[in-house]
């Protein structure tokens, strides 16, 4: 018995994959990230296509745990470096919108969208990672019954940041940032999903804010890295530093999108989210809408999915997998499916193998 649930959690292990954030788009233009393909081009001497995503090592689409939050890892992912981005950047005005695109992203894995962007000068491959100044632009957690990681499937795997109007001209690492929570009840349970990119800003702003270093954005015991997601009331404070009053989120006034003027973006058009290869194909991604209509960022004229249910402990009728489930609902399955509830190592491997 323990051999077929192995074997039908290894499938809905990966069907569930995580992903990464392949590139962005700034004006309806698409600009390639880092692909998990460029690293293997690298070790076999190959030159990676141009693009502006900073080189990690995330190989399994993992994740950075709350035990490594003092080390550099938790900064632009493991490894994360600029070395095989060269000076390599997109450009967006201050005022503009980024829309990040993640391959692909389970239900499961609620939790928040958040956003800093560090300042540097000179050749980006120069830059030393530890000491980049981060200020967090945007931050969304949990509205209207929703996590924005949920939210941010049912747009096309997209979320729109804007940059703050008043954000000084300049280069910047923009790091752009998933913490899913599903396993957030128990300590070091969060799991971080930290990606960079290389992004110049433009404009007339004047303001830099002072930022903090990668390494002391989170402590591995706070509120909202250490959290219960299946509470039956969500109240939820986003970790880190504060927002930037000149950045947007669900706990400030946003300010408004596209080039200064109120205006949506125009609707761009991005890569499929698989392979390299794949990137070339175009697939439609949705506008953001104006983030003065609504604090948490919207894409448009993409079919809302519904957010992921509160787990219950029903797994279908006489053992067999329900249409429907969360993960929660998908181990209570295979705890059935694993004997009776005197099957206790059973049903511990069953949990283990997602937890």
């Amino acid at each position: 018995m323990l051999s077929k649930i192995a074997t039908v959690a290894a499938f809905a292990a990966g069907a569930l994959a995580h992903g990464t954030v392949n590139g962005v788009t700034i004006n309806g233009q698409f600009e390639q990230g880092f692909l998990l393909d460029y690293y293997y081009a690298n070790q076999n001497g190959q030159t990676p296509a141009e693009h502006i995503g900073w080189y990690a090592e995330n190989l399994d689409n993992g994740f950075v745990e709350p035990n490594s939050f003092g080390e550099a890892d938790i900064i632009c992912h493991k490894a994360g470096s600029p070395k095989l981005s060269s000076d390599s950047m997109a450009k967006v005005a201050a005022g503009g919108t980024v829309e990040f695109h993640w391959t692909t992203w389970p239900e499961s894995h609620m939790g928040p969208v958040i956003t800093y962007v560090a300042p540097y000068t000179g050749d980006v491959e120069s830059v030393d990672k530890t000491s980049l100044k981060w200020t967090k632009i945007q931050a969304d957690g949990y509205a209207d019954g929703e996590w924005a990681a949920v939210k941010m499937i049912s747009q096309n795997n997209t979320w729109p940041v804007t940059v703050p109007e008043s954000l000084a001209a300049g280069k910047y690492v923009f790091r752009h940032e998933i913490i899913a929570l599903h396993g957030a009840s128990s300590a070091n349970g969060a799991q971080n999903y930290p990606q960079c990119l290389n992004i110049e800003v433009t404009g007339s702003g004047t303001e830099t804010p002072e930022g903090v270093v990668g390494t002391s954005l989170y402590t591995a015991d706070e509120d909202g890295i250490i959290f219960n997601p299946y509470a039956a009331t969500i109240n939820y404070n986003i970790p880190g530093p504060a927002l930037w009053t000149g950045g947007s989120g669900s706990s400030t006034p946003a300010p408004t999108t596209g080039a200064g003027n109120g205006t949506a973006t125009a609707t761009p058009t991005a890569p499929a989210a698989t392979s390299a290869a794949a990137s070339s194909a175009a697939a439609s991604a949705p506008a953001a809408t104006s983030a003065a209509a609504e604090a948490t960022p919207v894409a448009s004229s993409t079919p809302v999915a519904s957010s992921s249910p509160a787990p219950s402990s029903g797994a279908g009728e006489s053992g067999s997998l329900p249409k429907t489930f969360t993960i929660e609902t998908f181990i209570a399955w295979l705890e059935e499916a694993a004997g009776s509830s005197s099957n206790t190592k059973a049903r511990r491997h069953a949990r283990s193998l997602f937890f």
